[in-house]
């Protein structure tokens, strides 16, 4: 028996991007591990990356091209050939991209966050037809918006630094189930004597392990974050030399936060006067005496009609106290923006003949359904879908769906499993998975370039994203040389080894480690330096101004609660939010039985005194809906859930859900205040007792 270690990174949509060797032992996988070298994995994988090889021999992989023979829907298919697949492909497109090059679409997100199999060769050959553009919003455009207007690029703290803290304020996250390896260092400060503090509406499993949980109302983060500025002015619990050296705009800020004194802020948030001042007093005092204090926020904060204002109100405070003087201080909303990729290069957009629509991906049900129009341009009539799901997480599922439905829209979904998007496929191409391909990747929880290794040969026919790009682009006839470039080539540019925080990056050096850090500052803004227009960080932003939006910190509040449209909560009082479930990644892992059999089914969490009024009972069935639809989900009476507001863990395929159907039944396609990112936690819904 011949057994090799080969080294890898996880591509999902995680913060952590662990760094992975592969015991590969004649020529099958038989173990995915952590990295124990790898100063972030610390040899430690979350339960679902460590059953990775489960998934990629799993009974259902898609093996073999499939050609629709059923309804759109049904999930009928016949085998095919590659050839047969390609030129079918390939009679359909060529004929569109003739007439209306942008009645062509991808739809692709994070099933891989690799910067090969993600956006190179996929980009290439939508630019070289002068595609639609899509606009990926789905995750975390608001808050990276709002970060970049304050703060000027995702850059933040070291997550290497955080078990140094002696505050930690966890805001709009559950790292427990989402970001690990950040959560291992939480619990190091812990040890150490911090105070970790949950900011969240319903008590996830990291709210129970922390010191205090502020259960405050969905969408109503940037009005928390005012009034702990109130605070900490009136009382004078900040850094005036870090103000005045390093930052723009105080003196607006000032009257600005002086509306919000903590009744207003208390009332607005759903919480306690003394809750609002203890944390600000607790923040500011402990930065005032020269202890690092640091925030890490996420993306729960900013799927609300105001999250990009929400993440922009919190990125302020460290500035107020001086935060960001220590390696352990500041705050961390991504770290994306540390790496100087060459996604120019990779993804080529020279090819472009001129600039393309722009097709919001959190909008596809109404722009799937939307005819021609001089305003929109020409219908969409096909689209390719890779690494991502749309029909299972994709908001106002109803619409999505018949979107897909249609019968004269031509689509194309590379994949690993028949997903509930593949169903309504007209051909089905499969994909490599991690394990079987070569990449590169970034990361946005820490700060190393990370190489994958291809550790299997390619399982059946399924072939790497790149590969079935290159093979399209021969179809269509396009002979540019950058469509013959392999994966490591592509791989060798991906990187700027020109640029100072990559010096020495070289690909055959990375795929040999596995993973080489970026040269950054242990405290980046220490001494200023934002990549902000002012160098400042920006309390005041001008370019706010310019692009149409209040230029300070403001409240904006939800599309949908009680406060700000009671007609709507007088016949759907429930605030509905539908964070991640901790065995699933978005819809991933869905379909492997021992991840899902620990998951369960769908539960709804429900507050005593919202099932005790609509007599439901702990395990009973309930339907949740609104005018825009409904979804059938287990009954969980538990106060974790704070009174007024359900939770449904998510994101379920439909086809193993109970009725079919999963929480974007209920959410809304509206958009953030900025970033044009979807608003998944600001949905208000109903729920009533059913049939088992």
């Amino acid at each position: 028996m011949t057994t090799t270690q080969v080294r890898a990174a996880c591509p999902l949509d995680c913060p952590d991007t662990c760094a992975l060797l592969v015991t590969v032992e004649d020529g099958v996988a038989t173990a995915v591990k952590g990295d124990p070298d790898h100063p972030t994995t610390a040899g430690v994988l979350c339960t679902k990356v460590s059953r990775y090889t489960e998934r990629t021999y799993h009974e259902d992989r898609l093996l073999y091209p499939l050609k629709r023979v059923g309804k759109k829907g049904e999930g009928k298919f016949q085998r095919i050939s590659w050839d047969e697949a390609l030129d079918t492909i390939a009679a359909r497109l060529k004929p569109i991209a003739a007439r209306a090059p942008e009645a062509i679409l991808p739809y692709s997100y994070c099933g891989t966050m690799g910067l090969i199999q993600g956006e190179s060769m996929s980009s290439r050959f939508f630019n070289k037809i002068g595609a639609s553009l899509l606009d990926r919003t789905i995750c975390a455009m608001a808050g990276a918006t709002g970060y970049k207007y304050t703060i000027g690029s995702s850059v933040g703290t070291d997550m290497e630094q955080f078990q140094s803290a002696k505050l930690l304020i966890i805001w709009g996250g559950n790292p427990i189930a989402s970001n690990l390896h950040f959560w291992m260092r939480a619990q190091e400060a812990k040890r150490n004597g911090a105070k970790l503090i949950a900011i969240d509406p319903y008590r996830s499993l990291t709210a129970e392990k922390c010191h205090q949980h502020i259960a405050l109302l969905p969408g109503t983060d940037s009005a928390l974050a005012l009034g702990m500025m109130h605070v900490l002015i009136a009382e004078d619990l900040l850094d005036h030399d870090y103000i005045a050296r390093y930052t723009l705009g105080f003196d607006q800020l000032k009257e600005r936060a002086a509306e919000w004194t903590p009744e207003r802020t208390a009332a607005t948030c759903g919480i306690t006067v003394a809750e609002v001042v203890e944390l600000a007093r607790l923040y500011g005092g402990m930065a005032k005496t020269g202890e690092p204090v640091a925030i890490r926020t996420n993306y729960g904060v900013q799927r609300v009609h105001g999250g990009g204002m929400a993440v922009r109100n919190i990125a302020c405070l460290p500035a107020l106290v001086g935060a960001w003087r220590h390696p352990a201080g500041g705050v961390q909303l991504s770290a994306s923006g540390s790496f100087p990729t060459n996604k120019a290069r990779l993804q080529r957009t020279d090819l472009l003949k001129k600039i393309p629509r722009t097709i919001n991906m959190s909008t596809i049900g109404d722009d799937l359904l939307r005819p021609a129009s001089p305003a929109f341009g020409p219908a969409v009539e096909a689209v390719i879908v890779y690494n991502s799901n749309p029909v299972a997480v994709a908001p106002d599922s109803d619409k999505v769906m018949r979107g897909f439905l249609r019968e004269d829209l031509f689509t194309v979904v590379l994949e690993h499993f028949q997903t509930d998007t593949a169903d309504y496929a007209d051909i089905v191409l499969p994909a490599t998975t991690q394990l079987e391909h070569l990449d590169a990747h970034t990361s946005y929880g820490h700060l190393y370039m990370m190489a994958n290794n291809p550790a299997i040969a390619p399982i059946g026919e399924a072939k790497p994203n790149t590969e079935i790009f290159r093979l399209l682009a021969a179809r269509m006839g396009f002979d540019d040389d950058c469509f013959k470039e392999t994966d490591d080539q592509l791989a060798s540019i991906a990187f700027n080894a020109q640029d100072a925080r990559a010096v020495g990056f070289d690909w055959d050096a990375l795929k040999r480690q596995g993973w080489q850090r970026l040269n950054m500052p242990a405290a980046p803004f220490a001494q200023g330096g934002f990549a902000t227009p002012s160098g400042k960080c920006e309390f005041y932003s001008a370019k706010m101004a310019k692009d149409g939006l209040d230029p300070l910190p403001a409240y904006v509040p939800p599309y949908e609660s009680a406060a700000s449209n009671p007609a709507l909560a007088a016949r759907y009082p429930l605030a509905m939010i539908s964070p991640p479930a901790r065995n699933f990644l978005n819809s991933t892992f869905v379909n492997v039985k021992s991840l899902r059999a620990t998951e369960g089914e769908p539960h709804l969490d429900i507050h005593p005194d919202d099932s005790a009024a609509r007599g439901i009972a702990h395990g009973d069935m309930v339907r949740i809906f609104n005018d825009r639809g409904s979804f059938v989900a287990k009954a969980r009476v538990t106060d974790k859930a704070r009174a007024g507001l359900v939770v449904g863990l998510s994101v379920w395929w439909k086809k193993l859900a109970t009725d079919g159907k999963n929480a974007n039944e209920v959410t809304s396609q509206q958009l953030t205040d900025m970033g044009r990112a979807p608003t998944f936690y600001d949905t208000l819904v109903q729920v009533e007792r059913v049939a088992a």
